[in-house]
């Protein structure tokens, strides 16, 4: 059992988990700025999440980058349900302007978010990253117990990922000021969620502390 943070984020335990850091949510110009979501608040996030992954690096701790690809020329992935919700409250995301299309630029991680050669990417299609992806696999082949989870949206795909992760028994840590939504209230409103019922809320300053301990 994993009792303390610095057990949970060991990197002999842990994998980083980074959540659809992609243009379409969160540069100027993509789908959710035109719909009018407040992406400045990711844009300020990301600059931290840089930080940490390349401490993350320095500290030998396994990264995993999740991957989006929602719309497609011939729709393979998204079902009437995930479309007639969209339409009712995106404000034409997803239904009249494509999000993640893959192979274009907002399919693309945003900038600063760069996966090195040796670190693994995921594609997902809904917003949990282990809904028909090979996440779960690839983390009990590494032997991972924990999940350092960060990213876009802390209220969608990163509360969602962490939902399922805790049902699959990974000790749960969000780093809190690696993630943002695109309200404050929503973001804290899911950070209050997680601490109470999924998992452990620190900050990036308080894993990195644990790594320098641990090294």
């Amino acid at each position: 059992m994993l009792t303390t943070l610095k057990q949970k984020v060991d990197p002999r335990n842990a994998a980083l988990i980074v959540v659809d850091v992609q243009n379409d949510f969160a540069a100027n110009g993509g789908p959710f700025d035109l719909e009018g979501l407040n992406i400045k608040l990711f844009q300020e996030m990301i600059p931290r999440l840089v930080k940490f992954i390349d401490e993350a690096r320095k500290a030998k701790v396994p990264i995993i980058y999740i991957q989006n690809s929602y719309n497609s020329d011939q729709n393979w992935y998204l079902s009437d349900a995930f479309l007639e919700q969209a339409a009712r409250k995106r404000k034409g995301s997803y239904t009249q302007r494509p999000v993640a299309v893959k192979g274009t630029w907002g399919w693309e991680f945003y900038d600063g978010i760069k996966p090195l050669p040796n670190e693994m990417v995921v594609a997902k299609h809904r917003f949990s990253a282990f809904v028909d992806t090979d996440l779960d696999l690839i983390l009990r082949s590494k032997d991972i117990k924990a999940l350092m989870v960060t990213g876009i949206a802390t209220n969608v795909c990163v509360e969602t990922t962490v939902r399922m992760g805790f049902m699959k028994d990974y000790y749960i840590v969000v780093v809190g000021d690696c993630c943002a939504s695109y309200s404050r209230h929503l973001h804290e409103t899911a950070l209050e969620n997680i601490e109470t019922i999924f998992g452990q809320v620190v900050t990036a300053q308080d894993v990195v502390k644990c790594w320098m301990e641990i090294r």
